[in-house]
């Protein structure tokens, strides 16, 4: 009996401990792997569809509900175009197109592969441009679509990754903020210098926009993104060839 005992697996001893703690560390691991796994598709699902409704607010559509994103992004979106730094376009997409353009992020866009989204809006040829840039707390993104004279604000969307509710938070929450863009030019007048920008006195009407009060940093991120980004695309903006 005494050598049965003497058998027994000690509890307290720190082998036990680490043993037990290994497997149940890789347990668990593995049920994480398993359920992100088993998630993804619907994750993935999940993500195409805000960055569909992101585009279509761009666009001034809004308010649309889950179940017609799809019918009206495949509507509206003639091309999912992709172009390079000298606005060149290096695949033409297709019509309601998730393969080229929809797949870019940040990290294209600083290689010099660049979105292109040509839209159809009431027979209209719009652009929708996608921008990247940094808030007060974390990065910051958006759409800005435009007219086919390249130039005019035809709407906008923005998001942040962490701004201030109530302050730069506004960038996203705050719809009026981002219908002030509207009919706003890209280029200083009689120039190819980028105009558009967040300001908070407005000098020139025609460019610039009010600035949300108390967010002065994320108002000069956005207009940093503006002055990045849209400089990029200034080789296809200042093409008088509209892309179909």
């Amino acid at each position: 009996m005494a050598n049965k005992d003497k058998k027994r697996f000690d509890t307290n001893s720190n082998t036990y401990i680490i043993i037990y703690s290994t497997v149940l560390v890789l347990i668990v691991a593995f049920l994480l792997a398993y359920v992100f796994t088993a998630l993804k598709p619907m994750q993935d699902v999940n993500v195409a569809l805000d960055k569909k409704k992101q585009i279509l607010a761009a666009l001034n559509i809004r308010d649309i509900s889950n179940s017609d994103v799809e019918a009206k992004y495949h509507e509206v979106i003639m091309a999912d175009a992709i172009i390079d730094a000298e606005g060149n376009t290096t695949s033409a997409g297709e019509q309601g197109g998730e393969n080229a353009a929809f797949k870019l992020t940040s990290a294209d866009f600083k290689e010099g592969r660049m979105a292109l989204f040509v839209c159809k809006v009431d027979n209209q040829t719009k652009y929708v441009l996608p921008v990247y840039g940094m808030g007060l707390w974390g990065s910051i993104w958006g759409y800005i679509a435009v007219d086919d004279d390249k130039n005019t604000i035809y709407g906008v969307y923005f998001n942040h990754e962490s701004e201030t509710a109530g302050l730069g938070a506004e960038i996203k929450d705050n719809e009026k903020w981002q219908q002030q863009f509207a009919g706003k030019k890209i280029f200083k007048a009689g120039t190819t210098d980028i105009g558009l920008s967040v300001v908070k006195k407005v000098d020139d009407p025609a460019t610039q926009c009010d600035g949300v009060t108390g967010a002065t940093l994320t108002m000069d991120g956005v207009t940093l993104m503006f002055a990045d980004c849209l400089e990029k695309y200034k080789p296809f903006l200042t093409n008088n060839d509209k892309e179909e």
